[in-house]
C-alpha cells in the first residue's frame, strides 16, 4: 500500500543533499517510504504520524523512530512537513512540532501543487522571516525556511472546536468536539444525518467504525445508554476528538486505534459505519472494501452491518458477495443507507 514513491517524494529525491544535512522530524501526509529514502542518503529521520495504518507499516519495516499520537514528544534538528489535505491540520502540525525544535532549525514543507502546498509561505510566516521555494517538479513543490521565532508551547485544548447538535424528544443537545482534519469537524454532514435517522433501536455490543468526531457513537449512547459501544479509527486526531465528545456529554465507550477491523476482538450485535471515501487527494476504497468483505465474521448470528455511502459507489455488490443480500433502507439523492444481516 505504501511501497511506491509518490510524485512528492520523487521530487524530494532530487533534493536529498539539502534534506539530509541534518536529522529531520518528518510528519504530515506520509504515503510511502520517504523516511527510508532519507535514511539511506543520510541520518535517519524521526517520524510523527497521526495515521495508525502508516505507523503500523513503518514498525513492520523495523523503524523504531516513529511516534503515533496527537503530538510528538521528541524533536530533531530540522522539520519536514508533508502538506496534509486540510490547511488547518498543517497549522496544527506546525504548532505541535515546532516547540520541539531549536532556534535556527531548518524547516521544509513539501506537497502536491493542487494540495495546498502553495500556502507554505503564509503557514511558515509566524515562525520565519523568509520562505524560499527550493524546487518544483512532478506537480509538487518544496519550500525552505529557518526557525527564527520560537514557537509557543503546544496546548491541545486551544485547537479543540465544537458545535451543538440538536436531538429528538426534547433531549439536551449533544456537544461535539473536533480537531483539525477530523471528519464532521464543523457540522453534521448529510450522510451521517441520514444514517442516524435510519438506525432505529440497537442492542448489545455496537462498533462505530471510523468514528471521526464521535458524532454517531455519541448519538447512539445518548439514545441508548445501555449499549456497549466501541469506537475505532486510524486517525489519532479522530480518536482524541471522539474521546473529548464522549467526555463532554458524560458518555462512555471503548475508543481505540484500529486498521480496519484488525485490532477488533470478538463479535458485535451491530456494526455502524460512515466509511472513508477520500485519503489525501486520492479516492480511497481499500478500507471499506476490507470492511464489507470481513464484517460478517465480526457479527453474531442475526447481527447487522449498516453503513452510509455515496450513491454511486459499488458497495451493494460487495455486500451481497459477503452477506448474500443487501438492503437499501434510505436514499436522499447523494447518499444511500445499506444494511445486511448475518444469517449464517
Amino acid at each position: 500500500m505504501f511501497e511506491a514513491l509518490t510524485p512528492v517524494s520523487e521530487m524530494l529525491a532530487r533534493n536529498l543533499d539539502v534534506l539530509t544535512q541534518q536529522p529531520l522530524l518528518v510528519c504530515g501526509l506520509l504515503e510511502d517510504n520517504l523516511p527510508g529514502m532519507l535514511a539511506q542518503a543520510g541520518p535517519a529521520p524521526r517520524i510523527f504520524t497521526t495515521d495508525f495504518r502508516y505507523f503500523q507499516w513503518q514498525e513492520q519495516q523495523g523503524n523504531s523512530q516513529i511516534e503515533f499520537g496527537v503530538q510528538p514528544t521528541q524533536g530533531a534538528p530540522g522539520l519536514l512537513l508533508l502538506m496534509p489535505k486540510a490547511k488547518a491540520e498543517a497549522e496544527y502540525l506546525l504548532a505541535a512540532c515546532l516547540p520541539l525544535l531549536a532556534e535556527g532549525a531548518q524547516l521544509f514543507m513539501a506537497g502536491d501543487n493542487k494540495g495546498g502546498v502553495k500556502s507554505a509561505p503564509k503557514l511558515l510566516a509566524p515562525y520565519a522571516d523568509q520562505v524560499n521555494k527550493l524546487d518544483s517538479a512532478r506537480r509538487a513543490s518544496l519550500y525552505q525556511a529557518e526557525l527564527v521565532r520560537p514557537a509557543a508551547p503546544f496546548k491541545l485544548a486551544s485547537w479543540v472546536k465544537g458545535y451543538s447538535l440538536e436531538l429528538e424528544k426534547a433531549q439536551a443537545p449533544l456537544q461535539i468536539c473536533t480537531l483539525p482534519g477530523v471528519f464532521s469537524a464543523g457540522h453534521l454532514d448529510s450522510g451521517s444525518r441520514l444514517l442516524l435517522d435510519n438506525l432505529g433501536n440497537l442492542k448489545g455490543r455496537v462498533l462505530d467504525f471510523g468514528c471521526g468526531a464521535g458524532v454517531i457513537g455519541a448519538n447512539l449512547l445518548k439514545r441508548q445508554p445501555e449499549l456497549e459501544l466501541e469506537c475505532i479509527d486510524i486517525s489519532a486526531l479522530a480518536l482524541e476528538a471522539t474521546r473529548l465528545t464522549l467526555a463532554e456529554n458524560q458518555l462512555n465507550a471503548n475508543v481505540y486505534a484500529s486498521d480496519g477491523l484488525s485490532q477488533v476482538n470478538g463479535t458485535f450485535n451491530h456494526i455502524v459505519a460512515n466509511p472513508p471515501f477520500h485519503a489525501g487527494l486520492k479516492t480511497f476504497f481499500h478500507t471499506t472494501e476490507a470492511l464489507l468483505s470481513s464484517a460478517k465474521n465480526y457479527l453474531v448470528h442475526g447481527g447487522s452491518l449498516t453503513l452510509v455511502a455515496n450513491a454511486f459507489l459499488p458497495y451493494p455488490e460487495l455486500i451481497e458477495k459477503s452477506f448474500g443480500h443487501c438492503e437499501t433502507i434510505a436514499v436522499n439523492g447523494k447518499f444511500k443507507i445499506y444494511r445486511a444481516v448475518r444469517r449464517s
